[in-house]
């Protein structure tokens, strides 16, 4: 008997057509992943080169001192935290993934809009971050054999070419393997970029003569803040990182579901927010403070810090650390939920390593025109649109499983594409659609209307908290137990 059908034992869940194992149920002993494979996920989550600039920056940008930057962080962690132990519990619990999930709330075939505005949004990203993460393997490339630029082919060059072909064929080799190869990859990046983050603290702490400190404490201080503008900037900073962990609050289960008990990932979310928070802070503090004293300038790109040390050795390091940074984000809040939403879109044809092709397809094209054609398009717009229609669809999927169904799911129906509790009307619940549309307008407006341009910051919050209420006044009466 497989894995899969003693989980269909253990559990009377109903198998996707064909036994598709990408959404179907994961069993007992495939339930393997211990609270540090959870920690891991969230140590690569905020270790890009993006998610740097961003914490560093915030101890610049927003006006207030470090010590609320610190605690809004820290605040931010810990909401998070509580936010994907609620989304999280039903893939833990019934080993299932966010499409899946989804469909208690939206429909068995209603399930494949959200799903598949997550993948989309997961797709352009990977492909965009296979690119980057090429970036790091060019500069390790050139730092060793010292080779220059050449001619260029829509924007790259040789080097830059063979390196995404390199790093695309790399991502494609880890999933090709299963999700034990992701889980290990994501367990040795992690602790390796803090080890190669706290080497770079040492190296400016010596290049300052011991100033690295006295500049940290510069960064800190805000004579000028008032408690109104210390609040703000609390709220402000707390907003961003809320929706800089957006896409992965919704697809949590995801990864839940490898979790070996609920205990397993409270604890690894407990460890892997606040305390990944905390420390990743404090060493981009920490860099940007000794940068500040041995270049003069307060740098919030770590790159260009590793490019003005002038070490080759540092700068074979460095690459290698950025790759693995850039593939393990990569991997955690782009590749897996862009498989499982393509793979629900036709559970009896396309298994895992088919929708793993369709997403490699797709980021071979969107990384490679990445720099000479798409980023001049300005797609932010466009996939921010699609990242804010997501945030109605938490809130009715936790006011669904926890308000509505006390935490309770028949695994059967879940699996039932005919007929059965959520199938409702051919598949969609009307209910669940027209909240998700009326929240969804005021999330898009957020992003293209000036007047609500205030709110950019929080959109997903108020989003997803208006999607419950909604969803809670329309479907009230019709749930079925």
């Amino acid at each position: 008997m497989t894995t899969i059908d003693q989980h269909h034992v253990t559990h009377g869940g109903t198998l996707d057509p064909e036994g598709n194992s990408t959404l179907n149920p994961v069993g007992d002993d495939e339930k393997t992943w211990g609270w540090f494979a959870i920690f891991n996920i969230w140590a690569n989550d905020v270790q890009s080169l993006f998610g740097y600039s961003l914490v560093a920056s915030l101890f610049i940008s927003f006006g207030v001192g470090g010590w609320t930057a610190f605690a809004a962080l820290i605040f931010a962690g810990l909401f998070v935290m509580w936010m994907v132990n609620l989304s999280g519990a039903a893939g833990e619990k019934y080993g299932i993934p966010y499409p899946v999930f989804a469909r208690a709330s939206l429909g068995t075939q209603g399930a494949k809009l959200p799903a598949i505005l997550r993948a989309t949004v997961a797709v352009f990203w990977y492909g965009v971050q296979v690119y980057f993460a090429s970036t790091a393997l060019a500069l390790l490339i050139r730092s060793i054999t010292g080779a220059g630029g050449g001619a260029e082919f829509l924007g790259l060059t040789g080097i830059d070419w063979m390196s995404f072909v390199i790093v695309w064929a790399f991502h494609i080799v880890i999933f090709w393997r299963g999700m034990n190869w992701v889980e290990t990859f994501l367990n040795i990046a992690g602790p390796f970029v803090y080890l190669v983050m706290i080497g770079l603290v040492i190296v400016l702490w010596q290049r300052s003569d011991g100033q690295l400190l006295s500049a940290t404490a510069t960064i800190f201080a805000n004579p000028e803040g008032t408690f109104a503008t210390e609040f703000k900037g609390f709220v402000a900073i707390v907003g961003t990182m809320v929706a800089y962990f957006a896409a992965v609050m919704i697809n949590f289960s995801d990864f839940s579901r490898y979790a070996k008990d609920k205990p397993t990932m409270i604890l690894g979310n407990l460890a892997g927010l606040p305390f990944n928070m905390i420390l990743f802070s404090a060493l981009a503090l920490l860099t940007t403070g000794g940068a500040a004293v041995v270049f003069g300038e307060e740098i919030i790109n770590p790159t260009e810090i590793v490019e003005r040390t002038d070490s080759v050795l540092l700068g074979v390091i460095a690459a290698i650390t950025f790759f693995a940074a850039t593939v393990g984000i990569n991997l955690v809040a782009n590749f897996i939920p862009a498989v499982n939403g393509i793979a629900n879109l036709s559970p009896e044809k396309i298994s895992f390593r088919k929708a793993g092709l369709i997403t490699s397809l797709f980021a071979l094209v969107i990384g490679g025109f990445w720099n000479s054609f798409i980023s001049q398009f300005g797609i932010s717009g466009f996939v921010n649109t699609l990242g804010a229609t997501l945030a109605p669809i938490f809130g009715i999927m936790i006011v669904d499983y926890y308000w509505h169904r006390k935490q309770e799911l028949n695994e059967d129906d879940l699996y039932n594409m005919e007929g059965g509790i959520y199938h409702y009307d051919n598949g969609w619940n009307g209910a669940a659609v027209k909240a998700f549309a009326l929240a969804a307008i005021f999330s898009v407006a957020t992003v293209w209307v000036p007047w609500f341009a205030f709110l950019s910051g929080y959109n997903w919050v108020i989003g997803a908290i208006l999607g419950g209420l909604v969803y809670h006044g329309m479907a009230k009466g019709q749930i079925q137990a």
